[in-house]
């Protein structure tokens, strides 16, 4: 048989070099000779027993002899289940001697070779998913490795998006192993994941491992705001919203960026939109005041929506609060304008907007320039709700002379 002829060859070169411990040599002989239950049971025997381990030494290159060996016959057998408990024994101590720092860098290269061979063409969804969740704890610095499984998982992705099936417990141990390697390379994979359209706990595991791998993470989910198709924009700044990794002024950085973005084109879109009515609340929140041109931009582009019935009252609020948050007196000479027309109306017929009027009044006290104090002055004398009236004292106290 061609396989067990491999499987000899590589056992006396393998001698050769003392690869193996004299102990260990007997252990790999009587591991040829058994048969696929005996098999089992002499590698669960070493992996159940520590003083043996101990006594062993290095046991991985058994354990590399064991995955060569399915790997030159899995295809012969038609009931894989002795197949995938090698391979999984394989794998526990692997990853175990790994972690102990006793595979050397040949013996360690060896064994992803033939697990990454065995993650692509073995038949078993499970073990697979096993496979490549040890390959990224294994894996670490390997950029082959990093680089073969970023094209494998952004292949699927480009399936699942032709609306072809996916394995999704594949796609799952894919975006694990990522995380484990931590190379910041894969940031472009995983946000391909997020756009795909993929059930909400595969796409909240590409956020997550987005937020562990280390990396410019603000830079990378810039350049997506600001080239990316609209729909991709919004699930880039989505990621920086609900992001814990991002320092404050990162995320003010790209909800700017995101404002700014969402005000150049002037056709309507959707995704374009939501991104910047959620910009305008995360820049209030911030109190980023950088934006404060790109807000003032927002409110009059708002207030002109809003006149048309395009957009709810809400969205007005957000834009005259946003402009309270983050404005100068640039903000506050475009909301006097604005109060001076209400008390006018107000003077004239009586007619005023309750919850318009008092947000801009109250966004003038929270920016206090003092250019505010003749309008806010005339709501006090204005026949105004009593809670305006006290929000417009209030905000004269706040102005700054």
């Amino acid at each position: 048989m061609k396989s067990k002829r491999v499987c000899f060859i590589l056992f006396f070169i393998l001698m050769s070099f003392n690869v193996f411990s004299e102990s260990m040599q007997v252990y790999l002989q009587n591991f040829i000779k058994a048969d696929l239950a005996g098999k089992i049971e002499l590698l669960y025997s070493i992996s159940s027993n520590n003083s043996l381990k101990m006594q062993l030494g290095n046991t991985s290159p058994l354990y590399e002899y064991a995955l060569q060996f399915v790997w030159d016959n899995y295809a012969q057998i038609s009931d894989l289940h002795d197949m995938d408990l090698i391979i999984r024994i394989s794998l526990v101590n692997i990853v175990q001697e790994n972690s102990a720092g006793k595979i050397d860098i040949t013996n360690l290269n060896n064994i992803q070779n033939i697990l990454w061979k065995l993650f692509l063409e073995y038949p078993v969804s499970n073990t697979c998913a096993d496979i490549i969740i040890a390959l990224g704890k294994i894996g670490k610095g390997n950029r082959s490795l990093i680089s073969s499984l970023n094209n494998f998982l952004t292949e699927r992705n480009t399936l699942f998006r032709r609306g072809e099936t996916v394995d999704y417990m594949i796609i799952s141990a894919c975006i694990s192993a990522i995380m484990e390697l931590g190379d910041s390379s894969s940031y472009p994979v995983l946000f391909s994941v997020i756009c795909s359209g993929y059930p909400e706990v595969i796409t909240m595991e590409a956020y997550g491992a987005l937020e562990v791998i280390p990396g410019n993470l603000s830079r990378f989910l810039q350049n997506v705001i600001e080239q990316n198709p609209p729909d991709e924009k919004f699930l880039a700044f989505k990621a920086v919203m609900n992001s814990g990794k991002l320092t404050v002024s990162e995320r003010g950085q790209l909800a700017e960026a995101a404002l700014s973005q969402s005000l150049i084109s002037s056709e309507e879109n959707v995704d374009l939109n939501a991104m910047r009515y959620a910009s305008i609340l995360a820049l209030s929140n911030l109190r980023w005041t950088r934006a404060n041109a790109l807000a003032i931009r927002h409110y009059y582009r708002v207030q002109a929506d809003y006149i048309q019935n395009i957009i709810p009252k809400e969205r007005l609020l957000e834009a005259i609060m946003c402009l309270g948050a983050v404005g100068n007196s640039d903000a506050a000479l475009a909301l006097c304008l604005q109060l001076g027309l209400i008390n006018i109306r107000t003077q004239n017929a009586g007619v005023y907007d309750q919850e318009i009027t008092l947000a801009i009044v109250q966004s003038l006290g929270l920016i206090g320039d003092n250019a505010a104090f003749d309008h806010l002055l005339s709501v006090v004398n204005l026949p105004y709700t009593d809670y305006i009236v006290a929000a417009a004292r209030e905000a004269i106290t706040r102005l700054k002379w």
